[in-house]
């Protein structure tokens, strides 16, 4: 296992330093605005390198474990999809209802997988649905140097710890990956995800997430707690926007994340938003031989006490103000 760590983290350390002379000489720079949290134009894209670990990782596994190579592939198809629609998007921005589009051709394609290598419709549903959520919360919450990184790396081994098998190992092939892009993003950020790293890391995120829940290691309701800040910052943001009748899906910088960030720093936030899911697994990793009752009763307490910090966070720090829109039209 450490040889299979070492070597994604390797690859995708190498594919990023690629990844960023190659944004350098094609000046594709984020530049500062007030819908972003950055104070100096950067290069995008360095999370090629982690969606190159990872597939050649499910390539490997996929020859190495026949019995779960359909599934892999179809992982792999979406995987690249998710990447491709995302690459484009880093160097022209496209229309987030083409986007999505392609989200979900690539969330069907791997709920196809799920249904066909375990007859279950239930479950080939849930894979779908946390296709299109994961991989767009990931691009909603990749605003602030390190925090997408960190928090997938957190997720996919807590993941991998539960799962075992081939997608144990994807697992942490995806967890070696994000570690080998951090030094690249945190805390000083050379180079951003963009959004060929931040959808399909999140794409990815849901298949491990499903897996042991298809193999009955983990009880569904136990893969939220890791999830638990993204989730609830992603989903309570957009609600609030919703229900203020702004354009929800154009960019902005009204997450809680990104409203300590302007109080404490890049550095504070990611490390505080990694200990809350660090944290979280303590509970996972109890509650795994407890009745799924009590499961419940625990993520239901959890999720309370995430969306009070959330409330408190928007009150305290920005004052339940949104920003002033902007003509800019990437975050």
């Amino acid at each position: 296992m450490l040889a299979w760590l070492m070597l994604h983290a390797a690859l995708a350390a190498g594919a990023t330093w690629a990844a960023r002379l190659y944004a350098l000489s094609r000046r594709l720079l984020d530049a500062p605005g007030e819908r972003r949290s950055h104070r100096e134009a950067t290069p995008r894209g360095g999370g090629a390198g982690i969606v190159l670990a990872v597939l050649i990782a499910a390539i490997a596994l996929s020859v190495r474990f026949p019995a779960q190579a359909m599934l892999l592939r179809t992982f792999a198809a979406g995987f690249v999809l998710v990447a491709a629609v995302g690459w484009i998007d880093d160097h022209r921005p496209t229309s987030p209802w083409w986007r999505l589009a392609a989200h979900a051709v690539a969330a069907a394609v791997l709920a196809l997988g799920v249904a066909l290598a375990h007859g279950d419709f239930r479950l080939a549903l849930a894979a779908f649905v946390a296709a299109m959520v994961l991989t767009n919360v990931w691009n909603f919450m990749d605003g602030i140097n390190g925090i997408a990184a960190s928090q997938a790396m957190l997720v996919a081994a807590a993941m991998a710890w539960a799962t075992g098998g081939a997608w144990g190992w994807l697992a942490a092939a995806l967890a070696a990956a994000c570690a080998g892009f951090l030094p690249f993003n945190f805390p000083r950020a050379r180079i951003f995800m963009g959004d060929v790293g931040s959808g399909a890391v999140g794409f990815a995120l849901a298949a491990v997430c499903v897996a042991p829940v298809a193999h009955r290691a983990l009880d569904g309701v136990l893969v939220l707690l890791p999830l638990s800040a993204f989730l609830t910052d992603a989903s309570l943001t957009l609600l609030r926007r919703i229900l203020r009748r702004e354009r929800w899906w154009t960019p902005h910088a009204q997450h809680a994340y990104q409203a300590w960030a302007r109080r404490s720093g890049h550095t504070v936030v990611t490390l505080g938003y990694a200990a809350w899911t660090a944290a979280a697994l303590a509970p996972m990793v109890w509650l795994r031989t407890q009745a799924w009752g009590l499961g419940i009763i625990v993520t239901a307490a959890w999720y309370t006490c995430a969306v009070s910090l959330w409330v408190y966070m928007q009150r305290r720090l920005a004052g339940g103000q949104a920003p002033q829109p902007s003509s800019r039209t990437r975050e």
